[in-house]
């Protein structure tokens, strides 16, 4: 951790495929990240040639009912992503597929190295993406091209990923860990308890009827001006200069 941005590096080689074994590391990993406010922002990459490969085949192979309560923690790693009342950057160093693209998708923010891939291969081994790819990129791109990925199962550059909104930003292979220290620096120094509350209400508004999400809406403005950032923000525009947020 550096300047309030904390770097979580998933190395498992070859192709850093999950386990329960990392699954629980990565979980107690992120979890007092989420809720420590001295860190502002998250980023997740992987190592080498992959971000995340998705699971661990000769572990799925296996599937026991113990097993199976084993993965279930992946849903909660992407829950921890999700709600962190913080921005959480997905740095996409390589090939995100399978378990690796779903959890990217829990990220606030996805950038993409230019060499690299993303899918939802799945459905060739007989499945469909069950860690909450089936749920979130409908959410994302919309429910058509969503089912069409899914049912195709086909890997796509990182160029086609961003012009349908999958990534948000590719970097050449060069640049990508500079690009990825100034945008981690940059969200670090922004308003994070705007960035929290603006998360949770979003999220809330998926499911409630609109005069309640708007009710929640103006219930979460109120709440933040009274904050430190708030007063801060609100100063600096009259005083015609920079914010310094602290994140309180």
């Amino acid at each position: 951790m550096a300047d309030a941005v904390a770097v979580v590096r998933i190395e498992r080689p070859p192709a850093n495929a999950f386990d329960p074994a990392l699954i629980a590391e990565l979980l107690d990993t992120l979890k007092p990240l989420a809720a420590d406010p001295d860190v502002r922002c998250i980023v997740l990459r992987g190592t080498g040639r992959f971000f995340v490969a998705g699971a661990d085949i000769r572990v799925m192979r296996e599937l026991s009912e113990e097993t199976q309560h084993a993965m279930r923690p992946w849903i909660e790693v992407q829950q921890v992503l999700e709600t962190a009342p913080k921005p959480v950057l997905a740095a996409l160093n390589g090939h995100a597929l399978g378990g690796g693209a779903e959890l990217s998708l829990a990220c606030d923010v996805r950038v993409m190295a230019a060499s690299a891939s993303i899918g939802f291969p799945e459905i060739g081994l007989g499945l469909f993406p069950g860690a909450g790819g089936s749920q979130r990129l409908p959410r994302l791109l919309g429910a058509h091209r969503a089912k069409l990925l899914m049912m195709e199962g086909r890997r796509l550059s990182a160029e086609e990923a961003r012009q349908i909104g999958l990534v948000d930003e590719v970097v050449a292979d060069d640049e990508f860990d500079q690009r990825i220290d100034r945008l981690a620096a940059d969200w670090a120094a922004r308003p994070t308890a705007a960035i929290g509350l603006l998360k949770r209400v979003v999220e809330a508004g998926r499911t409630l009827p609109l005069d309640q999400a708007l009710d929640a809406e103006f219930a979460g403005v109120l709440d933040l001006i009274r904050t430190a950032d708030a007063a801060e923000g609100l100063q600096a525009f009259l005083d015609k200069r920079p914010p310094h947020f602290t994140g309180r």
